[in-house]
């Protein structure tokens, strides 16, 4: 029997599914929005006691970080290397000046002031430095962090890694999504592709998952808003500084992991539709299906596979 429980956390609609063979739901369900607690009080840029907050503050100076901020950050170093710069956490600066300086639930119909200066040249982690042996991280004066979906892909796979002895699990992070495997049974995990700009909960499809894998969307009809009269969203392109103009508004990629699936979502999103799906065929082990702003919807040779 599949167990569900929903929950909010890191600013999204979370939830996590558990089939154990039983009728009796497992006692570790209950945990999981601690973790999720645990692991905001390290990474939100929302909160200004949170980690990742006070390491953004110390410009100039290397500060030992815990486990966890450590082990995002290489996944977010391995994802820039991968993107050629396409997502990096370097865009915190970026962010903020396009607005999204708040909760979006706070940010949601509000209507913002101009930006009081040009965007900033969004720098890479080439000027940040690190050190293994001390677990350290020393950001230049004008370089923030931010790590986004990174974030939450990450934690989709650690609570998958943590309940999947319980028997074939599934966790979505507001749509960055891991699973163990099959259900129990052998039947695969359904997953429905929302329709953008819709609220109403409608689908265009839906994927089947019978493996180990990861899925992710990324999307720019959700987290909108208005700013000195032009539109944005928090998709930042680090080649402008500003939100992504792309023909894409929602792309969902078929990965190994969740933070995989996360970083190719991305990346085929600022890139467009056509500049993304090169991107992507170049990699066997992604799959991806993309949405249109006009409506029109554009597949990856592989993504067949799983519709």
């Amino acid at each position: 029997m599949v167990h569900r429980l929903h929950f909010r956390a890191m600013g999204t609609e979370m939830l996590v599914c558990v089939d154990n063979g039983s009728e009796k739901s497992p006692a570790e369900l209950a945990d999981v929005p601690g973790w999720f607690e645990e692991w905001e009080q390290i990474l939100s840029r929302f909160r200004i006691d949170s980690e990742l907050t006070l390491l953004n503050r110390t410009g100039n100076q290397p500060v030992p970080v815990s486990e966890t901020l450590w082990q995002i950050f290489q996944s977010a170093v391995l994802a820039e290397k991968a993107t050629g710069g396409l997502v990096t956490p370097t865009i915190a600066g970026a962010v903020l000046e396009s607005g999204y300086d708040r909760d979006f639930n706070l940010l949601a119909g509000q209507i913002l002031n101009p930006a009081t200066h040009k965007p900033s040249v969004v720098r890479t982690l080439d000027a940040v430095t690190w050190d293994d042996a001390t677990r350290s991280i020393c950001l230049p004066q004008d370089v923030q962090l931010d790590f986004g979906g990174i974030a939450k892909g990450w934690a989709a796979e650690q609570v998958i890694h943590r309940l999947k002895h319980l028997g074939s699990a599934l966790m979505n992070c507001g749509g960055d999504i891991a699973m163990s495997g099959p259900l129990l049974d052998g039947s695969p995990w359904e997953i429905g592709i929302h329709k953008p700009f819709d609220r109403s909960g409608g689908y265009i499809g839906t994927m089947y998952f019978e493996q180990r894998c990861g899925v992710a969307t990324s999307a720019t009809d959700r987290r909108r808003w208005v700013q000195g009269g032009m539109l944005r969203h928090h998709i930042i392109d680090p080649g402008t500084g500003l939100p992504a103009e792309s023909d894409v508004v929602s792309a969902t990629v078929v990965a190994p992991t969740a933070v995989d699936a996360e970083v190719a979502a991305k990346s085929v999103l600022i890139l467009g539709s056509v500049d993304g799906l090169v991107w992507l065929e170049a990699h066997p082990n992604l799959a991806c299906l993309a949405i249109l702003e006009n409506s029109q919807i554009v597949y990856s040779q592989r993504i067949k596979e799983y519709l």
